[in-house]
């Protein structure tokens, strides 16, 4: 047997599925992500608060003694807790959500896209945690330290907890996309678009464009802005290295061997 009869899909595969069936397997694979956010959700709530501080735990820090954050809305201190307890619950669900996602779509795969899609899958995963924890433990600390250094002399600092809340969220979003370089870079070469050499020519125009990024999607800060292009180049570094591993592995998988 050659290695290219192994190039078809898995045997639990079912190409010739009706389109009814399809949607019923989709449906089904929604209804188990819902039921995990939601299960989530439920463990998470009663402690909201409990994460809320935890969360806000990087500027309380470095607020003067007798200072604190206000609820300039009524309803801020119910929905902001809430509104966090659900964004974790996502956030802890997203391996059961992304399962689901590969159980859906790993049988119309070959068996060399199988070897390569789940290993990006859960690194996917892993990076975008990674992201987000450079954030609160990076990030964070500095971040807040410079905003309550340079405000005018007098002027009393009273974040607001909603306020506060989109912000770190949008922080956390961005870094943990960032961390996706590695993976999209990956797949971009996988996918033919492009080659590991031609992304290497193209670094100087890379650099650039990571502090342009980190320019919109960080606070109009010097500090922010560099911790998060720095990490994007890095990774956009290591995207590359691994590119040229995944694309030869991928031609070994792809080439005919001998009886």
């Amino acid at each position: 047997m050659t290695a290219s009869q192994d190039q078809g899909p898995a045997p639990d595969s079912t190409p010739d599925m009706p389109l009814i069936e399809h949607l019923l397997e989709l449906r089904n694979r929604l209804l188990k992500m819902v039921l995990a956010v939601l299960l989530c959700f439920a463990v998470a709530y009663p402690f909201a608060n409990t994460l809320y501080l935890w969360l806000s735990e990087p500027l309380r820090a470095l607020l003067p003694a007798g200072q604190t954050m206000i609820a300039t809305d009524v309803t801020s201190p119910f929905f902001a807790p809430l509104k966090l307890a659900l964004v974790v619950s996502v956030f802890t669900a997203i391996p059961v959500i992304l399962y689901q996602l590969w159980r859906f779509i790993a049988p119309g795969l070959y068996a060399h896209e199988k070897r390569l899609a789940f290993p990006l899958l859960f690194t996917s995963v892993l990076l975008f945690y990674a992201g987000a924890a450079f954030a609160y433990l990076v990030v964070f600390p500095l971040v807040f330290a410079f905003f309550t250094a340079v405000g005018p002399e007098g002027i009393l600092s009273l974040p607001d907890i909603n306020s506060y809340l989109n912000f770190v969220l949008k922080m956390f979003f961005a870094f943990g996309v960032a961390f996706e370089i590695p993976i999209a870079t990956v797949l971009l070469v996988l996918a033919g678009l492009t080659t590991p050499e031609a992304l290497a020519r193209k670094r100087p125009y890379v650099v650039v464009g990571c502090f342009v990024v980190g320019m919109l999607l960080t606070p109009p800060d010097v500090i922010s802005q560099t911790l998060l292009a720095v990490p994007m180049w890095v990774l956009f570094e290591i995207g590359v290295l691994f590119s040229r591993l995944a694309r030869r592995q991928a031609r070994e998988d792809t080439e005919p061997t001998e009886p």
